[in-house]
């Protein structure tokens, strides 16, 4: 029997939201990419194709959105604990992983992005 380990990944989820501490960010709303990665033990949804077994990667969108576009941040670190925290509010996600990108926020660079990790394990 094979192991059921899912990995759910959503990829750069391209929203708006208030970010920063410099007067110019707090005024005007900038894009931000959102990849997230969650992993759960699917062997119950694999086997009975059961919606309420899963992980519903919509209700997690949703929340994301919601969160987000409803927020002001100053700090990069606090809106990525934010996300990583709706990532793993349900029970079944053994490991979360978010990565935020803040496009243009260095001039020659691409973006700047910041990412944290959750691990089950690590708290038991």
């Amino acid at each position: 029997m094979p192991i059921g380990l899912a990995t759910i990944s959503i990829k750069n989820l391209r929203l708006r939201t208030y970010i920063g501490f410099n007067p110019e960010e707090r005024e005007k709303q900038q894009d931000i990419v959102i990849n997230a990665e969650m992993r759960y033990d699917a062997v119950a949804a694999m086997h009975s194709d059961n919606v309420d077994q899963a992980v519903d990667y919509k209700v997690i969108t949703k929340s994301i959105i919601q969160h987000v576009e409803n927020n002001r941040f100053q700090l990069l670190e606090k809106l990525v604990g934010d996300v990583l925290n709706i990532c793993c509010e349900s029970d079944a996600i053994e490991y979360a992983s978010v990565t935020i990108d803040k496009p243009h926020a260095l001039r020659f660079a691409d973006s700047v992005a910041l990412n944290m990790c959750y691990h089950k394990s690590q708290l038991q």
